[in-house]
């Protein structure tokens, strides 16, 4: 079975306090990382980003704390700013997971907690856990 280099998006709102951060980032991967059978040695780096009205917590250091079903000690992080576009919806976490995983496999996408509205197209295709 041969293995290639996925992207997998993924999305969740968030109030600005250390624990719905914490909360809904760990909520996100757990379910992105349970949707695709990803295991953290097959992960390369995740990256987040932020709207700017979320200041309490990094989604990096969010993520450290929370269980999320595999070990994330040794995952490259990275956490930077969502620019700023007019319109845009507030309150929201992003992030790109890039992983290898089996060539024929079909990435599963996350949008949860208000997120649904950045990627409807995704969003309606989810399966519960």
């Amino acid at each position: 079975m041969s293995e290639r280099l996925f992207g997998i998006r993924g999305a969740t709102g968030a109030q600005n306090t250390k624990e719905s951060i914490q909360k809904n980032v760990g909520q996100l991967c757990r379910e992105i990382f349970a949707k695709n059978s990803i295991e953290a040695q097959n992960i390369v780096s995740l990256q987040f980003t932020i709207t700017e009205d979320l200041t309490a917590m990094n989604p990096a250091a969010a993520l450290r704390r929370e269980d999320t079903g595999i070990d994330t000690s040794k995952i490259p992080l990275f956490c930077s700013q969502e620019p700023r576009i007019d319109g845009s919806p507030k309150e929201m976490i992003r992030l790109l997971l890039t992983v290898y995983m089996p060539s024929e496999r079909v990435p599963a996408y996350v949008y949860i907690n208000g997120a649904e509205k950045l990627r409807p197209d995704f969003a309606g295709k989810q399966k519960k856990l």
